[in-house]
C-alpha cells in the first residue's frame, strides 16, 4: 500500500502528453497524494472540486489551451430514465449487482482483460497485468467497494447474489453527498445489453436508495464520441467556472 509523510495535500503538475479524448490536443494534469488520514475528506472536497481518482491520487485536467473537460453529476432524486433507457432495464433485468469489498479475483481480471482488448486496445491501460489491476482495485484510502453484476440465479430473491461469471463490474467511491463511478467494465460479447448505460441506471438507483443527491460520472468532453453517453443523464450538474450549473436536457 502508497504511505506518504505530509499530512497537508501537496499538488503536482504533469509535463505535456497528447490528449486520449481530442486529436491535436496537448493534456495535462494537476494531482495530490490520498493517503493517510485525512484521505477520505480530502477526497471528498476534491470530487466536489472537480478532481477523479486514480488509486491513491486524485487528479483534475490542467490544460493550458483546452477547457473541454467538464466534471458532471447526475442530479439522482429528479432522475428520469427516457424511453430508451427504460429498455435498456428491461433488457437487463436479468441481472442482478452485488456489492462487495473492493478485492480483486481472477474472473473480474480475465473479464477486465477481455474488455480492454475489445474496447481500448490502443488505450493506455492495455498493458495492464493481473497485479496492475490488483493495485488498482485494493490500493485506496477512501471508503470504496466493487458492484459485481451476474445473472440471476434461483436463489437470489433469498441471497441477492447473482450466478455465473461476472458479465460487468464497477470501481465505486462512497462520498457524503454521493457516489463515483471510478472505474467500469463488462463483457464486450454482451454489446447488446448497452451495459455501460446499464451500470449507471443501477449507480443512480443506488444512490437514491441510499439518500445521497448525486452520482458523479467523472468527465464530459464536448467534441468526444466517447464521452457523448453522459450527456443522456439529465438532469445534471456540470461544474464551471462559477459553480455547478445545472443542465435540464443534453
Amino acid at each position: 500500500m502508497t504511505s506518504h509523510p505530509r499530512d497537508a495535500p501537496q499538488f503536482y503538475l504533469t509535463a505535456p502528453s497528447p490528449c486520449p479524448y481530442l486529436p491535436g490536443q496537448q493534456e495535462r494534469k494537476v494531482f495530490t497524494h490520498l493517503v493517510g488520514r485525512r484521505a477520505r475528506d480530502l477526497n471528498e472536497i476534491l470530487t466536489q472540486g472537480g478532481f477523479r481518482r486514480s488509486q491513491t491520487i486524485a487528479y483534475r485536467p490542467a490544460c493550458e489551451t483546452c477547457r473541454a473537460c467538464i466534471s458532471v453529476r447526475v442530479v439522482v432524486d429528479d432522475f428520469s430514465p427516457s424511453d430508451s433507457q427504460r429498455r435498456v432495464l428491461k433488457r437487463n433485468r436479468d441481472l442482478v449487482g452485488q456489492a462487495q469489498a473492493n478485492r480483486p479475483a481472477s474472473e473480474q481480471y480475465a473479464l477486465f482483460r477481455r474488455y480492454l482488448d475489445a474496447r481500448h486496445g490502443d488505450g493506455g491501460m492495455v498493458d495492464m497485468t493481473v497485479l496492475d489491476y490488483a493495485m488498482m482495485v485494493e490500493d485506496s484510502h477512501v471508503e470504496t467497494h466493487l458492484v459485481v453484476y451476474r445473472k440471476r440465479g434461483p436463489d437470489t430473491a433469498i441471497n441477492g447474489r447473482g450466478t455465473g461469471a461476472p458479465i460487468a463490474v464497477c470501481l465505486t467511491d462512497v462520498l457524503s453527498d454521493g457516489l463515483s463511478m471510478v472505474y467500469s467494465f463488462y463483457d464486450p460479447a454482451e454489446a447488446e445489453r448497452s451495459l455501460g448505460t446499464f451500470m449507471i441506471l443501477d449507480h443512480i438507483e443506488r444512490a437514491r436508495s441510499l439518500g445521497l443527491p448525486y452520482l458523479y460520472l467523472g468527465y464530459w468532453v464536448e467534441g468526444s464520441r466517447k464521452m457523448q453517453y453522459k450527456a443522456k443523464f439529465t438532469p445534471q450538474e456540470r461544474l464551471m467556472p462559477n459553480g455547478w450549473a445545472r443542465v435540464e436536457e443534453s
